[in-house]
């Protein structure tokens, strides 16, 4: 236990040194209750009443001593901030304050409450942390404490719920495992909670409360994080349902970044997994510190115009920006499973066709990289080629080879037909980016237990029947790559993905005998059956800007148009997807309508046409029209 509570906590440690910052005063805060939390206090060199950086941690304040966030390591030479960084109650240094249930909002408040008195505080506090850290970042905020005037968690959000811990009614087992061993303790509350009951009903209305948030948020997060879907559902509440006079200074920054708590994939990292992302690195603490410059110094740094959101589009690998999550201009394009194991916009042609594996639970697809969190497993993105795809239990589906570039941003899901021949199996969808060197880089990742294919409660859940057709839609958390030109797509189908989650005993039988996260009874093989004809069609739908189409494979596809980049400098494209061939008419105008360009000409489904590099900087519309109906719009900004 104490060694794993400290590997994780190393990732706030940053390295190893044969020195290290230590605090200006070491303290002890008094809390509401009359007990106290152990601070260490570090103060700025800059000015004798500083703003205060509060950090709330259960993982050991003093590892800090090895280096500070926001890039500041071992020095705090010229740092405007001072930083206080508290041990939560029954964590670290603040044992001696433990109760039974902590309320850690009001701990957080009080903290807060007692930096604003202290003659080095000039009364103004922002929170900053990740993951736990930025979960109690929350709970205080709800508080309302009167010298917190902003925020900044990193790959948290506050919300307790269902499909966190059971994905597709499947059990995270190395999430919780390691949960445990951190010492939170939770499988005392979600194991005997296996479907969604009323337990799981009051936890997601009690702590999902965007409304009661009065301070900006600047949050933080990344593709290959296991919150995504929960922090961007917290966010889009936030600038929808907080109080008006704080909606428009929320900030979401989503970046090709793991969760972190283990090595060397952390957030603002430029290496994660495999891959290397140099244009990534430290964004989040130049970002963090922009933020902090204007809510708690008043620097007039333009912050208040910048993007609601600002995402990293892996591949492309830049970063772009929007109003909303998830941006606009998306198309979403079925690629249908054939019989010769391609991907293609087509239903198969054919009436019949299936392909089967066995799965056996003992001897599972194993988890390599992804949103992981046990330290003895990979984070962030591997090659699935050498240990998942070299298997015989595992279906492996390509696109063609891509001729231009294909944006997906948003949630992938998988339509799939299915049967097994046991009373209930998993499916697994893992996807992947094929190099055209052959690696196959994982992507994201999801699951659907079969027994919970209707709902998840008591009620919806039923075993199948064997041999039996049966429908299997998989969500996969929201990511945003751009698989490239001479790249394929590929969409890997297997029913096990373990340790990231629980087996299947594929028996119909108790899933977690004693209640445990890691269990088996009576352990049976299944042979499982994907369908891949035109009467029982499996297929991947993905939100892309565009695809590829060829004549005669379009097939519900409606016209859409966007234009790459956007903001642009001299140079900008505009994409177009058309039902069919079409006499294309476009249109460039300014904020007052006045026509800038246009250009007429006959385009076959998909194109890309050049907008004009020599207009002056500004705010544009582009109209296209043609047979195709309603006349489509997207705005341009030329910088």
């Amino acid at each position: 236990m104490k060694r794993t509570l400290l590997l994780f906590s190393l990732v706030f440690a940053f390295s190893f040194r044969a020195s290290a910052i230590l605090p200006d005063m070491v303290d002890s805060i008094p809390m509401w209750d009359g007990k106290k939390l152990a601070a260490d206090i570090y103060l700025s060199p800059v000015d004798p009443q500083a703003p205060t950086i509060l950090i709330q941690t259960p993982y050991l304040r003093v590892l800090y001593h090895l280096g500070l966030p926001l890039g500041l390591d071992q020095s705090m030479a010229g740092f405007p901030y001072n930083i206080v960084i508290v041990d939560w109650r029954c964590f670290g240094g603040s044992m001696s304050a433990c109760v039974q249930q902590p309320d850690r909002g009001k701990d957080g408040k009080s903290c807060v409450d007692w930096i604003a008195q202290q003659s080095w505080s000039d009364g103004q506090v922002g929170t900053w942390g990740p993951s736990a850290l930025g979960k109690v970042q929350f709970l205080t905020a709800v508080e309302n404490p009167a010298a917190l005037k902003c925020m900044v968690p990193l790959v948290a959000a506050p919300q307790y719920d269902y499909l966190e811990y059971y994905p597709g009614g499947v059990l995270r087992t190395e999430y919780l495992e390691q949960l445990d061993q951190l010492g939170f303790g939770l499988s005392a509350l979600v194991m005997p909670n296996q479907v969604e009951n009323f337990v799981w009903q009051y936890l997601q209305n009690t702590t999902n409360f965007p409304d009661s948030i009065l301070v900006p948020a600047l949050m933080v997060g990344g593709w290959y994080d296991h919150n995504i879907e929960t922090m961007l559902g917290f966010f889009n509440g936030l600038r929808t349902q907080s109080p008006v006079s704080v909606q428009n200074e929320h900030r979401l920054l989503m970046g090709p970044w793991a969760h972190g708590g283990s090595g060397t994939a952390q957030v603002g990292t430029a290496t994660q997994g495999q891959l290397q992302y140099n244009n990534a690195a430290g964004w989040s603490d130049s970002l963090a510190l922009a933020f902090f410059d204007y809510h708690l110094r008043g620097i007039q740094n333009n912050w208040n115009n910048t993007p609601f959101v600002q995402y990293y589009q892996m591949g492309e690998n830049q970063w772009q920006t929007s109003a909303v999550w998830p941006p606009a201009g998306l198309t979403n394009y079925n690629l249908y499973l054939q019989p010769d194991t391609t991907l293609d916009v087509a239903m198969p042609g054919s009436s019949t066709g299936s392909i089967s594996y066995s799965y056996d639970p003992l001897d599972p697809s194993p988890t390599i990289g992804g949103a992981t969190l046990r330290p003895d497993l990979d984070q962030g993105p591997f090659d699935q080629a050498p240990q998942v795809e070299s298997r015989n239990d595992v279906l492996v589906f390509n696109s063609p080879v891509l001729t231009q570039d294909v944006a997906l941003k948003g949630i992938v899901q998988a339509h799939l037909k299915i049967a097994s021949d046991h009373p209930d199996t998993d499916f697994n969808i893992r996807l992947t980016d094929v190099y055209p060197d052959g690696r196959s880089m994982l992507v994201q990742t999801g699951v659907r237990r079969m027994r919970s294919r209707n709902g998840y409660t008591a009620a919806d859940t039923s075993l199948i029947t064997p041999n039996q057709v049966y429908d299997c839609v998989i969500d996969l958390p929201s990511t945003c790559i751009t698989f490239l030109a001479g790249h394929r797509i590929r969409v890997d189908i297997s029913s096990s993905n373990y340790p990231q989650y629980n087996r299947n005993a594929n028996s119909g039988g108790l899933l977690y005998p004693g209640l445990s996260p890691d269990s088996l009874q009576n352990p049976q093989t299944a042979v499982n059956t994907v369908y891949t004809n035109s009467v029982n069609a499996s297929y991947i739908t993905f939100p892309l800007i565009s695809y590829p189409l060829a004549a005669g494979d379009i097939q519900n596809v409606q016209p859409a148009l966007a234009v790459l980049p956007n903001p642009s400098g001299a140079s900008a494209q505009l994409s177009i997807t058309l039902p069919e061939a079409d006499e294309l008419q476009v249109e460039l105008r300014d904020l007052s309508g006045k026509l800038v360009w246009k250009n007429s000409s006959a385009h076959n489904f998909r194109h890309l046409l050049n907008l004009p590099a020599d207009i002056a900087p500004g705010v544009y519309f582009v109209y296209a029209s043609g047979s195709f109906g309603r006349t489509q719009t997207v705005k341009w900004i030329k910088q």
